[in-house]
């Protein structure tokens, strides 16, 4: 069965818009779990363009399933990290520029960096994911440097005109990573209309998935948006 990681960063973009208190994150991720999300998740970035440490703060104390802090490798954030204690942080690349996260971290590149961070979450007892594109040589030094789980970066799937490739570059990933022991989750650009096909092809335990379900909700409601992606999921098994 695949879980649902429901990302509720979006729904801060828009009380960030207006610099008030509402809609406040936290109640989403509570109406989240309530509606069928197996985690919550959200982005802590250098920024803070959205989620801020308060956030992370009142979700940690206030979600009832499990939370999963992304978070680049910035020392401010990795110390909110270890004070806050979130199940499991995911790490990812980063940079100002960006509107979202472009691509996957570079293990290889940053392997000293990346490996000196894993060795301090885990011994503080935090799980640790490497958010990563779907290439041999990312899920070895993940594996190498001790992570738990791998996610991998479906935005180039999601983007594709022609979908078959990126399916197999996915599976092979997924599959390399499980056979090393690597929990495998995936994510980015998900939405109603290729999560199914997806989940057909890629053996992964859990989806993260907001923008498109923050973005559903806008018509339907955000309960209503978080159930209808649930169903789809647990159509496939």
């Amino acid at each position: 069965m695949t879980l649902l990681g429901l990302n509720i960063d979006h729904v801060a973009t828009l009380r960030n818009a207006r610099g008030g208190a509402e809609p406040d994150p936290v109640q989403a991720a509570l109406i989240a779990e309530e509606n069928g999300a197996d985690s919550i998740v959200c982005h802590l970035r250098e920024d803070r363009r959205h989620i801020r440490d308060a956030d992370v703060r009142r979700l940690r104390d206030s979600v009832k399933t499990s939370l999963q802090l992304e978070m680049a490798l910035h020392q401010d954030v990795i110390a909110v990290a270890l004070a806050i204690k979130p199940l499991e942080v995911m790490v990812v690349p980063e940079r100002r520029e960006e509107v979202t996260t472009e691509g996957g971290l570079d293990c290889v590149r940053h392997s000293r960096q990346l490996g000196d961070a894993i060795a301090r979450f885990r011994e503080a007892g935090i799980g640790v994911s490497v958010f990563m594109d779907a290439e041999a040589a990312q899920v070895a030094q993940a594996h190498a440097l001790g992570a738990h789980t791998i996610e991998l970066h479906t935005g180039p799937y999601c983007h594709a005109a022609d979908a078959e490739p990126e399916l197999l570059r996915l599976e092979a990933a997924a599959v390399q990573a499980k056979a090393l022991g690597l929990e495998v989750h995936a994510g980015h650009g998900l939405n109603y209309r290729n999560i199914q096909q997806l989940l057909r092809r890629v053996p992964v335990s859990k989806v993260n998935i907001g923008h498109s379900v923050v973005s559903r909700s806008i018509f339907t409601g955000f309960a209503a948006a978080v159930r209808e992606m649930k169903t789809l999921i647990e159509a496939v098994g």
